[in-house]
């Protein structure tokens, strides 16, 4: 069996942002193995943030975040259950880095289920023409282009959901499974509730000058 360290168990903490004990359980039964506790960490947390799932959080932080000199800017609410915790350096550092990645990755829905219906079938419906128009897959039965079709929806999703989309910080997890290990962290349930991100001129029409025209006016003046 593997010699667990301080050094190890440390390591593994700031990774995760587990406990203590439970870095030690984790590479314990990893054998040492610091990739597959960081698994076992994760799971873990799943189950507990399973458990909580139910429990009422009303209280929490509204955060924002400014980038590239005032061009995007940020507001996210993320909700806990006790007000102590929400004044909390974890929590808060969660919501810092929440409004961090909405503005550099642009989600437009938090959870898969906010995302309207018909958008949703609208982009089936594109994805199927697209199939159809492939030689490779136009004569594939029906059911084998729906599974495909499912498979692609899912990076669709991945795309513009906030907890689906791989967090900037740490592409190896999603925004999901962070705020996962949170709540196995925080031992409180969390849940991103919204957010809103605005882009500088978004939605303004600018104005183009045409080139071609302006000379030829200066050519018959």
């Amino acid at each position: 069996m593997a010699e667990i360290t301080a050094s190890m168990i440390k390591d593994l903490r700031e990774k995760t942002g587990a406990g203590m004990v439970d870095c030690k359980t984790a590479l314990v039964e990893a054998d040492g193995n610091v990739e597959a506790a960081i698994e076992i960490l994760r799971k873990k947390g799943m189950a507990t943030a399973s458990k909580k799932s139910g429990r009422i959080a009303a209280e929490g932080a509204v955060g924002s975040y400014i980038h590239m000199g005032g061009k995007v800017g940020v507001l996210v609410e993320i909700n806990c259950e006790s007000d102590f915790v929400s004044r909390g350096d974890e929590f808060q550092q969660l919501v810092k880095d929440v409004a961090m990645h909405v503005a550099a990755s642009d989600p437009r829905y938090v959870r898969r289920e906010d995302v309207p219906e018909d958008e949703v079938k609208n982009e089936r419906k594109i994805l199927l023409e697209q199939l159809k128009n492939d030689e490779k897959n136009a004569n594939k039965p029906d059911e084998v282009l729906e599974k495909i079709i499912d498979g692609r929806l899912n990076k669709f999703f991945e795309e513009i959901v906030l907890v689906e989309q791989p967090y900037i910080k740490d592409p190896t997890k999603t925004i999901g499974e962070l705020v996962t290990e949170k709540i196995a962290s925080i031992k409180e349930n969390i849940s991103i509730r919204r957010f809103t991100r605005y882009k500088m001129g978004e939605g303004i029409e600018k104005k183009q000058d045409d080139f071609a025209a302006e000379v030829a006016s200066m050519v018959g003046s």
